[in-house]
């Protein structure tokens, strides 16, 4: 066996260390190089990563066909009130901005109905009237279409209770559940108050 004076090493060990180094040295030099390059030349950026920071964009409601008895679905909204609610189905969808959008119809134990066109987003816990129902099957814009919270009430707390019993997912940091999954769950509450 042949040592190398400096190192004590075999002179086979101390060739196949160079060949290694020889081959490893470019390589680590080419990820060196690629990590230097700007995320912006790879066409991300660190924002992208990062949902909350991009801004929200809300899509154009489109307003539904007008509400019909054999389309509605009851849901039960406590027992503070007489008031009966109904979605109708075919109003309802979920779009690619995360808003559920649905016709409420809502009926006052004297017979009154009132009818309106609304949109629940599950992120924010808000609710948004876009239309209102007149007496003659059509639809009147609202005037000041806002978001605005939904806050826990004892009476008239259909938007609670559809922001947590039907709409959104909250274990999913309020994520709106697939249409499929509301229509389902409607139906069956539906089903359970004839």
């Amino acid at each position: 066996m042949i040592f190398t004076r400096a190192s004590g090493v075999p002179a086979r060990s101390h060739l196949a260390l160079r060949g290694l180094l020889q081959r490893i040295v470019p390589v680590c030099a080419l990820l060196l190089a690629a990590m230097a390059v700007p995320a912006a030349d790879w066409g991300v950026s660190e924002s992208d990563f990062d949902e909350q920071k991009k801004p929200w964009t809300e899509i154009e409601a489109q307003l539904p066909a007008y509400p019909r008895e054999e389309n509605l679905l009851r849901f039960d909204a406590g027992p503070a009130t007489s008031n009966r609610f109904y979605v109708d189905a075919p109003s309802l969808s979920v779009g690619q901005d995360g808003v559920v959008r649905y016709t409420i119809l809502i009926r006052a134990a004297g017979g009154a109905t009132n009818v309106s066109f609304e949109g629940i987003r599950c992120e924010t816990r808000e609710q948004k009237l876009y239309a209102v129902g007149r007496s003659d099957g059509r639809w009147t814009r609202a005037r000041d279409p806002a978001w605005r919270y939904i806050e826990y009430k004892d009476i008239n707390r259909h938007h609670g209770v559809l922001f947590a019993d039907f709409f959104c997912d909250v274990s999913r940091k309020g994520k709106p559940l697939p249409a499929k999954d509301i229509l389902a769950a409607l139906k069956r509450e539906s089903l359970r108050l004839r």
